[in-house]
């Protein structure tokens, strides 16, 4: 360090630009030295006397002001709203020349600049008083003669005159006060004006004097350490600058993975060393990315761009999956026919294939309001194009109202017959189309019609159909382990998209190679001279992992990118007032009659007990019974009610067998000439009570044994 001049860290930070570097700076002395370790913003800084710093870049945060009455110290955000003026400086001048020379801010980019002269100046015939003010408006230069400042002066009276000065002109001047305001970051960018005295504008600061001063986040490595140091350039630390003694210190240098793309073909293969890690919370679930630890040593092959495609599984799953597939994938696909829960997107899949045909899954009732058609299980629809129709209900406003719909066709099932007529078919199929009309926001079930069923690589599906697109893989990648792609039921190819990755492989598998994504793993690594782990001019056959799982947050991520400008889909339109109530009363109307019409229907003869008051008695799950009194504990039936009808509205007939009564005819004993009644025997009557009485004496002794 011999014949080098030692500086603050904060004053030689503050010379540089990020144009003039790296530079490597040694730690001379200061109160971070024999190796005292200190935590700043959350990362630890150790600095040692003679330990060598390589400055990378620097990055402006904030402003430190000083005020210059008692040396206080406070910083301001670089991006403060506050307006500063420059304070003039109190010592005198006694040349133009040394004013204009002196002034630490720029003449040309500060003018007007204004100063004062304390004595009488003559110009040839023209003679200025003391204690004059002139505004220096421009500088002149003319080819052999003497450089002039051009000023302003007024006079008495609101006279003025201009004057041009000679830099030599001698006397003792001051600077004036500008009315110029300037911000934190134009005072940063200016050296000149960086080192002046301000004052801040319209504060109960204003009477004070500050210095400012950058305090920049210093991104530095060291020669001892491999990951990237970040410190304030405040630290009371002096170092000197030896870029140019020790240019041949190796200094392990942290790349990003973007950085590592812009290496040039010729750095790979090489064996590079993990100094951060990807985080733990990444968007890839593989098997490669938790051995990404630091400290971890790998081999990067090459770089280059991979076509690839996001593939997930069926919703109905109870873990769906996502996957980024390579478009190398040596597998085969089958297409499978996909499934649409509305028109809409019905809509959205006709616009990318013409033509397409759907069955309907579930049965839709019609809702004429709405404009919505009756769909059956089976109906076969050709999708046309989107049109505008107009509903049968009126707006509020009594207007009619319109809503888009998709303009398709029923196709009629084929009739059985001869191969000969099979032309005729056709021909009668297509004259007996029908065309209805599917509003957008109709929900509804379909499953699309496939004729296809080809083997298909995954480039040649990218080729040929638009995604989304649903398939099944019907053949295993042979060249892969263990293909996780296998054994689905279906799989939705999603979206394309173009990765700059970076093929890589761990130094004890070096033959067993992954794909990093460059623009979705985060982590820094550093080239090492280790040698290769294979023969020289051999290179091993390596094997690629075409299939990565990911995340499902991987997954929306990259929808947002793809669909971010996705609309909505269209709502149904309101009915109007009166044609909603006047709906309700009839709907409310049409319910109470059937309800009554119900009811009326269920209702059991008074005189015969059906299958149904039987079951009601019997069925002890539907209704609790009713605690019995204290009568029935003994062996004598339960009383019979009283009937509310008399006994001319009792009209003779014939008494139903009874489904419990059949069931039990081995344990009752009735008489035998009780079984068959007279249609005109008035006891026959009586006779159906009996063996009532009998029955409901049963069913609670079951009920109370249970």
């Amino acid at each position: 360090m011999a014949g080098t001049t030692a500086l603050p860290l904060q004053e030689l930070i503050g010379s540089l630009d990020n144009t003039c570097l790296p530079k490597i700076l040694q730690v001379c002395s200061g109160v971070y030295f024999q190796g005292s370790i200190y935590e700043i913003s959350g990362s630890e800084v150790c600095f040692s006397t003679g330990d060598l710093i390589k400055v990378i870049n620097i990055e402006l945060m904030s402003v430190c002001c000083e005020d210059i009455s008692d040396n206080a110290k406070f910083e301001l955000p670089i991006n403060h709203t506050g307006l500063f003026k420059v304070v003039p400086e109190e010592m005198p001048y006694n040349t133009v020349e040394e004013m204009m020379r002196l002034r630490p801010v720029d003449l040309q980019s500060c003018l007007p600049f204004t100063f004062t002269s304390r004595s009488k100046m003559t110009f040839g015939s023209f003679m200025l008083g003391a204690e004059r003010t002139l505004t220096v408006i421009c500088v002149e230069r003319h080819e052999g003669e003497e450089d002039q400042v051009r000023c302003h002066v007024q006079g008495q009276q609101e006279a003025s005159a201009e004057v041009c000065i000679p830099l030599s002109s001698r006397g003792e001047f001051y600077e004036c006060e500008s009315e110029e305001c300037f911000t934190l970051r134009e005072i940063m960018s200016s050296p000149a004006l960086r080192s002046r005295r301000f004052r801040f504008m319209n504060t109960t600061k204003s009477d004070r004097r500050f210095l400012l001063s950058p305090v920049y986040q210093v991104h530095a490595i060291m020669n001892l350490r491999k990951n990237v140091l970040k410190f304030p350039s405040s630290l009371e630390v002096d170092v000197v600058d030896v870029t140019e003694v020790c240019k041949d210190v190796t200094f392990a240098t942290p790349l990003s993975l973007t950085e590592v793309l812009s290496q040039s073909d010729e750095s790979f293969p090489v064996v590079v060393e993990v100094l951060e890690g990807p985080e733990t919370h990444s968007l890839f679930k593989c098997s490669w990315l938790p051995e990404l630890n630091k400290n971890a040593h790998l081999i990067l092959h090459k770089k280059g761009t991979s076509a690839m495609v996001v593939v997930s599984s069926l919703k109905s799953r109870k873990v769906q999956q996502y996957f980024l597939v390579s478009q190398q994938y040596g597998g085969r696909f089958r297409r499978r026919p996909r499934e649409f829960n509305s028109v809409y997107e019905l809509y959205a899949a006709s616009i990318q294939i013409p033509g397409l045909k759907v069955s309907v899954t579930r049965n839709c009732e019609e809702v004429e309001e709405e404009g919505v058609p009756a769909l059956s299980v089976g109906d076969q629809l050709e999708i046309g194009r989107c049109d505008r129709v107009e509903l049968p209900c009126e707006s509020t406003m009594g207007l009619k109202q319109s809503v888009e719909a998709l303009v398709c066709h029923r196709l009629q099932e084929p009739a059985d017959g001869d191969d000969d007529d099979d032309d005729e078919e056709e021909v009668r199929q297509e004259d007996d189309k029908e065309e209805i009309f599917l509003p957008l926001y109709m929900q509804g079930h379909f499953v699309e019609v496939l004729s296809d069923n080809k083997k298909y690589r995954l480039k040649d599906l990218g080729k040929d159909f638009s995604l989304p697109l649903d398939v099944k893989v019907v053949s295993r990648d042979t060249e892969l382990e263990t293909d996780p792609l296998v054994g689905f039921a279906c799989l939705r190819i999603e979206g394309a998209l173009l990765e700059p990755t970076i093929q890589a492989s761990f130094a004890h598998r070096p033959d067993c190679c992954f794909e990093i994504p460059t623009q979705w793993v985060s982590m820094s690594v550093s080239f090492t001279k280790d040698p290769l782990p294979w023969p020289e001019g051999q290179y091993p056959k390596c094997q690629v992992d075409r299939v990565t799982e990911v995340t499902d947050t991987f997954f929306y991520e990259f929808r947002k990118q793809d669909n971010s400008d996705a609309a909505p889909p269209p709502r149904p339109p309101k009915p109007s007032l009166s044609f909603s109530k006047a709906s309700k009363k009839a709907s409310s109307k049409s319910s109470r009659k059937a309800a009554k019409a119900e009811k009326s229907k269920d209702q059991p003869c008074k005189s015969v007990p059906t299958k149904q008051f039987s079951d009601l008695t019997l069925n002890t799950k539907r209704k609790p019974p009713a605690p019995l009194p204290p009568a029935c504990l003994d062996d004598q039936p339960p009383p019979v009610a009283p009937r509310k009808q008399s006994a001319s509205e009792i009209r003779p007939c014939k008494a139903l067998p009874n489904t419990y009564t059949r069931l039990q005819e081995a344990k009752i004993k009735v008489p035998v000439g009780d079984q068959e009644a007279d249609e005109d025997s008035d006891h026959d009557y009586e006779t159906v009570d009996d063996t009532f009485s009998v029955m409901v004496k049963k069913a609670q002794e079951k009920v109370m044994f249970y």
